[in-house]
């Protein structure tokens, strides 16, 4: 076939596909960065067709989280995209910096064929180890491809910020560090959005979700919207630590018989990243006995390291004077592990607080801790729901808390 004639074809044939809205008009289609606005730019990643969103409600999601779960097939195939958006540290005078983001967009009959308006779903992910296992790099985030396929795959744009330090942020991780996770998930919703547009979709109805740290960084997320007058449909969690000094706390000086051996990981990850955001030089330090001070900043830092060589007690890891309430309360750690809350704010929107009976990481108490406050404000707002979700563990309750999540937003 003549060149010209194979061209014609060729563009008959992207005529013909966005006509039947089988794919997305104009857009990064090959991984080639594209521009929207002042510094936000979008990549395409892959295309997921409904047989791969199948089969991760089928068969990975149960796998991941070692329950069996029904959920809502996939209807529709969805396009995954890598947003990029420069953003601020708060912690750091507002210096200047950038973040990453996954947006997920259904492909409908409708997408394509001129404005066209979906739900959004902004998703906050939950504690990870490695730098890409955050929901720009679904391929590697089982939980981002739950949501992608029980969302993403029924009709809603999904949005999902990195976190600063994850993702493709040059940034020290910022873990728990509130502002910051404000910022990131705040300022990926406004790229989001500037993306949206440009591709002429729109997705005024805005609700979020998270997991486990994901969970805190929802009800922070939801209480700078609350502020700066952003409306959110409806907010919910799975295993949300909204009070990260309860946590804490209830680690060292009350533990309990199902304590996951991995909660010395987040003294790590805490310590660290409170020393670099808020700037108290040797923090981590006066925390971590000195035998393993060096494989825990190399864990942190993601640099190469022995996991076996990370002490699964507390005791081990941490320095005996912080098993004293009044020593850990009144120490520098102590005093921001202590600010570092997400419920204490009159909350107008309707949120729900999902929490697992046998959970190793949040206890009960914690997972039920912002209703318990809430209905305690004179007569109580009913605004904040906690929803058991049975003898459930830690994966165990994201998994059935997600179409949850979804059946409630489906009905609101």
């Amino acid at each position: 076939m003549p060149p010209l004639l194979r061209l014609s074809a060729a563009l008959a044939l992207l005529i013909l596909a966005m006509a039947a809205g089988t794919i997305l008009p104009v857009r990064a289609q090959d991984g080639a960065a594209v521009e929207v606005a002042s510094g936000v730019r979008y990549e395409f990643l892959a295309r997921w067709d409904v047989e791969r969103l199948n089969q991760i409600l089928e068969v990975d999601t149960p796998a991941f989280a070692g329950l069996a779960q029904t959920y809502t097939p996939a209807r529709n195939a969805v396009r995954l995209y890598r947003v990029t958006y420069p953003s601020v540290i708060p912690e750091r005078g507002n210096r200047p910096t950038v973040a990453s983001g996954l947006l997920a967009i259904p492909e409908t009959q409708e997408t394509g064929a001129g404005e066209t308006t979906f739900p959004m779903v902004s998703y906050q992910h939950g504690t990870v180890y490695g730098k890409q296992e955050v929901p720009s790099f679904p391929e590697q985030s089982p939980e981002t491809q739950l949501m992608i396929a029980q969302f993403a795959g029924q009709g809603y744009v999904m949005i999902g910020a990195d976190y600063f330090g994850l993702g493709t942020s040059d940034e020290p991780e910022g873990y728990m560090v509130k502002a910051s996770h404000q910022q990131a998930t705040f300022d990926m919703l406004t790229a989001s959005r500037s993306v949206l547009a440009a591709m002429k979709l729109a997705a005024p109805k805005l609700y979020l979700a998270g997991w486990s740290q994901g969970g805190f960084v929802t009800m922070a997320f939801l209480q700078k919207l609350e502020a700066a007058g952003v409306a959110v449909e409806a907010a919910a969690t799975a295993s949300a630590p909204v009070d990260i000094y309860v946590a804490l706390s209830g680690f060292l000086d009350f533990p309990r018989a199902n304590d996951a051996s991995w909660v010395t990981t987040l003294f790590i990850l805490s310590s660290f990243s409170f020393e670099r955001y808020y700037g108290v030089p040797g923090l981590a330090r006066s925390l971590i006995n000195d035998d393993y001070y060096e494989v825990a900043r190399k864990a942190y830092e993601r640099q190469p390291f022995d996991a076996k060589d990370i002490p699964t007690e507390l005791k081990k890891l941490i320095r005996a004077e912080y098993f004293d309430p009044q020593f850990f309360a009144a120490s520098a750690y102590g005093r921001l592990v202590a600010a570092t809350e997400a419920y204490r704010w009159i909350i107008r929107t309707p949120v729900r607080n999902y929490y697992g009976e046998a959970d190793e990481v949040i206890s009960v108490g914690l997972g039920r801790m912002a209703m318990t406050y809430h209905r305690a404000i004179g007569a109580g707002n009913a605004k904040v729901e906690a929803v058991s979700t049975g003898e459930t563990n830690h994966r165990g309750t994201f998994a059935r808390a997600v179409p949850q999540w979804k059946a409630w937003f489906d009905a609101m």
